[in-house]
């Protein structure tokens, strides 16, 4: 698996076009693997930052302790409108628990700087990804952009009609 670093180093333009999605609402949805392997989707506020992607949650909430039982995960992009205009980007891999509290506290900074305002206080889990595939779709007149990286096919792109 990958960091965001390893990612913009190998696929800058899809890496900048993903990032740019998630970053114009700030908002994404996450797909997690509950208890008994139904999947549970959440909102959550993405953060790119000190070249990672990270995701800060309350400790003990249900999508933390479903990350903390099975690293796997999916995050789509906040739509906001049913043509898809904006386009529609999808990052998945696995959600490694951050502990070292010195990184904590410069996530907690970032957040602070990208955000406005600090991450509520009090304890935190605080996950790295570690990205096995992203993709960014678009419409392009008449026909969809689709643009995507896994980290064992590498980077690809199809015009769907």
């Amino acid at each position: 698996m990958a960091s965001w670093t390893d990612i913009e180093r190998v696929a800058p333009e899809l890496a900048t076009a993903v990032r740019e999605r998630f970053e114009a609402t700030g908002l994404g949805l996450l797909g997690t693997l509950r208890a008994d392997g139904s999947p549970r989707v959440s909102g959550l506020e993405p953060l790119f930052a000190l070249g990672e992607l990270w995701f800060g949650m309350m400790p003990d909430g249900r999508k933390s302790n479903d990350l903390l039982r099975d690293s796997r995960f999916a995050i789509h992009s906040a739509t906001v409108d049913k043509q898809v205009n904006d386009g529609d980007a999808k990052i998945s891999g696995r959600a490694l628990l951050v502990e070292d509290d010195a990184v904590i506290a410069r996530y907690r900074a970032e957040f602070a700087v990208s955000g406005g305002e600090p991450p509520p206080p009090g304890p935190m889990h605080l996950f790295r990804a570690d990205v096995a595939e992203m993709s960014i779709l678009r419409p392009a007149g008449d026909h969809l952009d689709i643009r995507w990286w896994t980290e064992t096919g590498g980077e690809h792109q199809l015009d769907r009609y």
